[in-house]
């Protein structure tokens, strides 16, 4: 294999094209603090709060403070289940920001979070993939992909397929079958704590769309998602688990709520200048 010249090695790394992960910020520990006193204050469940952290964070691509977050969801005396369980639900939220983010950030960041984790943790984390298609489950995927398509964007559902359609005819088929499908909707055999479910995955989608910016109709798309798993009871769905404060994120105010802690985390990781999603290359700035 040929070797990369140092021209191109240097013109690779080059620090205007900005090719590192985000580090952590001391700041953003303080945030995450913040956010669950006021999600206490406010009756919200540790998974919500833990959800739109994790997904913020993984946007932003910044690993370091995976780890800060994992350790303030984590009382020093949790037993190794719930430490477990905790990782399980991060490792997971980081799969699904594969459908908002692409790949490369999950790579980057589910990696890093691995190699940060207690040796103890890692060795008791699944290692049975639960997505493989085969000829017995493909329909289910399918089946569940769909579900959960017209779930979040009803009654528009049918009308946006055939708009995306438009765009190119495998638009529609990539999102429904291979996102939505295989990678949104909880496959029925995950790890103790992994699920995800309706309304956390909802949140994982407000989370990182704002977290990118310039995709404003997309976060309404999936702020009218999340109220809507109340709306038609898909959040009680058979499968699913009760989120503590889903109904009230769901509303005027929580929703409120969402964004508004979404941006405390962009803003702390960013150092107030905003996400690392695509902020430009300037070389002004060597």
């Amino acid at each position: 294999m040929s070797k990369l010249s140092s021209p191109l090695k240097a013109l690779i790394s080059a620090p205007f094209a900005k090719p590192n992960t985000l580090p952590t910020n001391p700041q953003v520990f303080s945030v995450y603090q913040r956010l669950r006193q006021e999600a206490d204050a406010k009756k919200v469940g540790r998974s919500a709060w833990l959800t739109l952290s994790t997904a913020a964070t993984m946007t932003m691509n910044s690993p370091a403070s995976l780890a800060e977050l994992y350790r303030l969801a984590t009382s020093p005396s949790a037993e190794r289940a719930e430490a477990v369980k905790t990782a399980e639900l991060m490792r997971e939220i980081g799969l699904k920001c594969i459908g908002f983010n692409g790949v490369p950030r999950t790579i980057n960041c589910l990696g890093a979070f691995r190699a940060s984790l207690p040796p103890e943790v890692v060795d008791s984390l699944s290692t049975k993939p639960t997505r493989i298609p085969n000829q017995e489950n493909i329909n289910s995927i399918i089946a569940r992909g769909d579900s959960l398509w017209d779930s979040i964007y009803h009654p528009f559902s049918t009308k946006l397929v055939a708009k995306l359609a438009s765009s190119h005819p495998d638009l529609p088929v990539h999102i429904l079958n291979h996102e939505y499908g295989a990678l949104f909707a909880d496959p029925p055999s995950l790890p103790a704590g992994a699920k995800v479910g309706r309304v956390l995955t909802s949140i994982v989608a407000v989370a990182c769309l704002r977290s990118q910016t310039g995709v404003g109709p997309q976060v309404i798309s999936h702020v009218f998602g999340l109220r809507k798993a109340y709306e038609d009871d898909s959040a009680q769905a058979d499968g699913e688990f009760p989120v503590e404060g889903g109904e009230w994120l769901a509303s005027d105010e929580g929703n409120m709520w969402l964004l508004e802690s979404v941006d405390s985390i962009v803003e702390a990781l960013g150092k107030g200048e905003g996400s690392t999603f695509a902020p430009g290359m300037i070389k002004s700035k060597l």
